[in-house]
């Protein structure tokens, strides 16, 4: 029985629309189910007002039923068709309000639960809505704090230099972080752990890591740094057991999709969610965060989010109940947190046949999120040139790199193209506003020459500047990293040596008084003038795939 149930799950995530019959039982314990394709019944809304759910049902036509009501369920993200808990019922009709306690921080809480409607029909439950979750958890929000918006210039930091005042003397309003799961997770009670508990259990967390990442955000924050957090699963921890998801267990990869398969592994993201929500809000004393990032480069499966399946669907809808489950615990704690997810360049080719489509990725994405409850969710963005070494972010592969959507490669040369994409109705947030856009990750080698690197600082700011819906702009990194070096990605703005590079003072000068003359530096390397070339959104490309020397 088991075992046929679980094909039924899987099959329903790839075909969607197929007829999946289950004899799982539901409700009462007697009843049993049939999961039917073509829903007539819409929950258009799901709400928290005060201590209550209210939903929002409409029924293009009322569906027949054994005794004319609709009953609510509340399932949790792994659980497909009605085999959650009955949360509530109520007498059919073509528009219904319907309400249900949120039992928040119990065993019972629905916070992170996705609701769909049944109905009885010849004795077996049937489906007759899609899923939805709760749409507004920020009104349960206690720990809210305004938000460090001051800028979009940003870094991702060398945490050996922060303490000198490098990064103020850079002029840096954002840095990006990361944060491993498995480092800060325990299984059990230890020495020195943290305790938390929240909805009937007790979770712990690792004190000594926790106590370096208060540090490290705090002092960010007391250098006026607004922080945004890079949330990822390496996996390598002993208690990564509960993080790895089971279809990804057995891999060997940077990154693996996270346990939103059972219980253990849901309770337990639940927890870690709503714990780093609550300590890094800004109100308890350990720093604040305002941006999480959910994942790195999420489409890229065989990298940074992995499971052994090469389906688009099953692995977008992995990551959305992921991501729902943090948006609702994250802003349930602090409303003005955003919430991001991650996709790479790779926007019509994939240089790793394990990876998808970054389009395709956020089509699916956003697919999930209109049908499942419209969010404020962000999108965190790679503009990195194609290949990852090329010089020149102002001069790309003609081949890769187009002012269409047809582009293989979104760089910060076309850009445009994505926010243009994103202005498109269907990817508006639930306001009918474009959302927060975040170049969380972009860096420019200097292996073929400094001039180029400079350049290339100044117009990927620049041309994030110029653009009202991007909010950060980080570049990738401060120091060169020796790994990535024999890549030819001497990406820094510090040498291994750490002696500062030409593009350390270009980049200094932006967004300040001095600005002026980073510009004219920049159009003296370019050969035209870089604001022209911005404002007129100049496309500038070259035959080939090498780098001009």
């Amino acid at each position: 029985m088991k075992s046929k149930n679980t094909r039924h799950r899987i099959i329903a995530f790839i075909l969607m629309t197929i007829l999946v019959i289950g004899s799982v039982a539901a409700g009462d314990g007697n009843v049993l189910y049939a999961q039917a394709a073509g829903r007539p019944v819409a929950i258009s809304s799901c709400q928290i007002s005060g201590t209550e759910v209210v939903c929002q049902l409409e029924a293009s036509s009322v569906p027949s039923s054994d005794d004319g009501k609709f009953y609510i369920y509340a399932d949790e993200v792994y659980e497909d068709g009605p085999r959650g808990e009955i949360v509530a019922s109520t007498e059919v009709g073509a528009s219904v309000s319907v309400s249900f306690p949120l039992n928040y921080n119990t065993a019972g809480s629905n916070l992170s639960r996705k609701f769909l409607v049944a109905v009885k029909r010849g004795g077996q439950m049937q489906q007759v809505s899609d899923e939805h979750y709760i749409t507004n958890p920020e009104a349960l929000a206690a720990y809210t704090s305004e938000r460090r918006d001051t800028g979009i210039k940003g870094l991702l930091p060398d945490i050996t230099r922060v303490a000198n005042g490098e990064l103020q003397e850079l002029g840096i309003q954002q840095v990006v972080y990361n944060m491993d799961l498995d480092d800060i997770c325990l299984a059990e009670s230890v020495p020195g752990a943290v305790p938390f508990t929240y909805n009937g259990q007790t979770f712990y967390f690792n004190g000594g890591m926790l106590a370096e990442y208060d540090s490290t955000i705090s002092g960010f924050n007391r250098y006026g740094m607004q922080v945004t957090m890079v949330l990822l699963n390496s996996g390598k921890g002993q208690y990564s057991r509960h993080l790895i998801h089971p279809l990804a267990e057995g891999g060997d990869c940077p990154g693996y999709a996270l346990n939103v398969a059972n219980a253990g592994g849901v309770d337990y993201l639940k927890a870690i969610a709503a714990f780093l929500g609550q300590r890094y809000s800004g109100k308890t004393g350990c720093g604040q965060v305002d941006n999480w990032i959910i994942g790195n480069e999420v489409n890229a499966r065989t990298s940074w989010w992995y499971t052994n399946s090469s389906s688009l669907d099953l692995n977008v809808n992995i990551y959305v109940k992921a991501f729902r489950i943090f948006y609702n615990e994250l802003k349930s704690m602090n409303a003005n947190v955003r919430v991001y997810n991650s996709i790479d360049q790779e926007w019509n080719r994939k240089s790793n046949p394990g990876s998808f489509l970054s389009k395709d990725y956020l089509d699916q994405f956003n697919y999930y999120m209109n049908r499942e409850g419209n969010i404020d969710w962000g999108l965190s963005f790679h503009p990195y040139n194609s290949p990852l070494y090329d010089p020149y972010a102002w001069n790309g592969p003609a081949v890769w790199v187009k002012d269409s959507l047809s582009s293989l490669y979104i760089t910060m040369q076309n850009i445009d193209v994505l926010i243009d994409y994103m202005h498109r109705e269907q990817f508006l947030n639930p306001r009918g506003e474009v959302r927060s856009i975040s170049l969380a990750e972009v860096g420019y080698t200097s292996s073929f020459g400094t001039e180029a690197q400079e350049a290339s600082v100044a117009y990927g700011y620049l041309k994030a500047a110029s653009l009202p819906d991007v909010d950060a702009f980080m570049l990738f990194r401060q120091t060169d990293e020796a790994h990535e070096m024999e890549s030819h990605l001497a990406l820094g703005l510090y040498d291994l040596d750490g002696n500062k590079k030409p593009a350390y003072e270009i980049y200094k000068n932006l967004g300040t008084e001095n600005e002026a003359a980073a510009k004219a530096r920049a159009s003296e390397i370019i050969g035209m003038d870089i604001d022209e070339m911005i404002r007129e959104r100049i496309l500038w490309t070259r035959s080939g795939t090498g780098v001009v020397q």
